[in-house]
């Protein structure tokens, strides 16, 4: 309670933006945070008189009333408030846009597809989002339910992993939750054979961030566990994540701004992709 104060959920009227809404409903709740509710729709370009459409503005009204009306019936149906805004153009940067002009703390989007095959890929507005925002990023998956009560964080000695570790902290003690740490060591097999030293360096600095890790979350009384998985990162955090059933996972990403702002790297969209529960992006500002 009270790490996000306002929290804006991009909503296209999708299944799985559907679900996004009432898990930000359900956090809202928690937090005590108030919500409000994006939509964007594609900005009118064309020949009006070309395509002979007389009523540009009700042609375009249409479209938004009803993302108002499915926003107002889930609110509802949850009894819960709602604002609701309706923006045109490109919907990444009406997104960021509205967070950054509504002083929101955590944008709220969905994910589709349901089977791993079609998890490879997030896709374009939510990987933007998430590679040019400052603000974390709750990805819910279709089906999801946004809990947190084990927790899952991937851990690295990077200051953006450090931002996913606070967060992580910071709801176990609000939730009563636990978390496990997960450190991947990415080793190629030749690395045992010709510079097994290399191999004992990489262990041991897993183990130290992981270890630095625990102590500073059971000082905050947080039961926590630590778990070194061989591969590659991604495969480390889905692996533990579904070994132990966790709810939510926290990752790290800069926040960029600028002539810095890059699209965020392969280890995290391959986690959100994949993952069949909500991942939470903390976001470290530069």
């Amino acid at each position: 309670m009270g790490r996000y104060a306002r929290i804006l959920v991009a909503y296209d009227g999708s299944e799985s933006g559907k679900n996004a809404l009432k898990q930000a409903i359900k956090l809202a709740r928690e937090e005590q945070a108030v919500l409000g509710a994006l939509s964007v729709l594609p900005s009118y370009e064309g020949n009006i008189e070309f395509i002979g459409v007389k009523d540009i503005e009700g042609v375009l009204r249409g479209p938004m009333e009803k993302m108002g009306a499915e926003v107002n019936e889930i609110a509802s149906a949850e009894n819960a408030s709602v604002e609701m805004f309706v923006e045109h153009g490109k919907a990444y940067e009406q997104i960021i846009a509205k967070a950054e002009t509504g002083a929101y703390d955590l944008i709220v989007m969905g994910r589709r597809g349901i089977h791993r095959s079609a998890r490879m890929l997030i896709g374009s507005v939510t990987s933007r989002v998430i590679g040019h925002t400052g603000k974390d990023v709750l990805v819910v998956p279709r089906e999801a339910q946004a809990e947190w009560k084990h927790i899952a964080v991937a851990v690295d000695d990077s200051e953006c992993s450090r931002a996913a570790v606070d967060r992580a902290i910071s709801f176990a003690k609000a939730y009563n939750g636990v978390i496990t740490a997960v450190s991947g060591v990415d080793l190629a097999d030749e690395f045992y054979a010709e510079v097994p030293e290399a191999v004992e360096q990489m262990v041991g600095k897993a183990e130290s961030s992981l270890d630095e890790m625990r102590k500073v979350a059971e000082k905050e009384g947080v039961v926590t566990e630590v778990a070194i998985k061989e591969g590659k990162a991604y495969d480390a955090v889905l692996e533990v994540v579904e070994e132990k059933g966790c709810d939510v996972i926290f990752m790290g990403s800069h926040g960029r701004t600028g002539l810095k702002k890059l699209i965020m790297g392969s280890v995290t969209e391959k986690v959100i992709g994949h993952a069949g529960c909500p991942v939470m992006v903390a976001k470290h500002r530069d």
